[in-house]
């Protein structure tokens, strides 16, 4: 297990490969293990870092770091302390809305290069309100398939602070995460489960608010967790967006129609 210690307290991260940077964030169930199938694909051609934030898995229980701000100003620090200069941002859930955050927050410094952004809810009315009032562990239950894999992959789920997931929330309909989005030349890609209880794909007329350097896909057989139910298909998306030039639009990507479902 790697540490580092921000704010006097301990932030876990894991890390495979060489080459450029890549960062993962995890979603509001779980931690850093649920990626790991996929770090052990980018980690071939890239340096795949995934950390734990604040409040989840092996990171501390830090109440002041768990609004969005304040953990993508972690994401910031852990750079800044590893020397790591420009990345790109893979982000679940609650790691999408971290990604948004520090692009906002840094986007004049130029160090985020892309961000891919699953299962990423486009305004707070997207969000099933059972996301709001369970437990975690009751959230993995609901929201996972119970494969035996997938339950490991989990596994860190009653670590988590239910209080770091209600700040995300409470920042979620406090904020208007897209209100600059609009006008970002970050090129990003969003991914979406069909089968998602708790983030459905938006309808197309919310696709209006996507600017374009946006791109949306659905994964039709996958729901909350596509990188753990439809793990080749979301790691040859991820590698092919990856390869892209940078400042290139994800709509330059050829996708393969059997993950065509809604793309713009």
């Amino acid at each position: 297990m790697s540490v580092v210690f921000l704010d006097n307290a301990i932030v876990h991260y894991e890390v495979l490969g060489k080459g450029r940077p890549v960062f993962f964030l995890h979603g509001w169930v779980g931690s850093w293990k649920y990626w790991i199938p996929t770090l052990q694909v980018a980690s071939t051609s890239y340096r795949a870092y995934a950390l734990d934030l604040w409040g989840f898995g092996e990171t501390a229980h830090n109440a002041m770091g768990y609004n969005l701000d304040k953990q993508a100003d972690m994401l910031r620090a852990f750079m800044e302390k590893m020397g790591i200069g420009k990345i790109a941002i893979v982000g679940h859930g609650l790691g999408a809305l971290v990604a948004f955050h520090f692009a906002r927050r840094f986007q004049t410094q130029n160090v985020l290069d892309r961000m891919m952004v699953v299962n990423c809810p486009v305004d707070y009315g997207a969000v099933n309100q059972r996301m709001l009032t369970s437990a975690p562990a009751e959230l993995a239950d609901w929201l996972s398939n119970r494969a035996p894999e997938v339950v490991a992959a989990l596994s860190d789920t009653a670590k988590a602070d239910p209080k770091a997931i209600a700040a995300s929330m409470d920042d979620l309909q406090a904020n208007n995460l897209f209100g600059g989005a609009r006008q970002t030349d970050l090129p990003c890609l969003f991914v979406y489960g069909q089968n998602d209880p708790a983030i459905p794909p938006p309808p197309p007329e919310k696709l209006t608010i996507f600017s374009h350097m946006m791109h949306s896909v659905t994964l039709e057989s996958s729901g909350h967790f596509p990188m753990l139910e439809e793990t080749q298909k979301f790691n040859r998306l991820l590698v092919d967006f990856l390869a892209l030039d940078s400042g290139v639009s994800p709509t330059e990507l050829q996708f393969k129609e059997e993950w065509k479902r809604r793309v713009r």
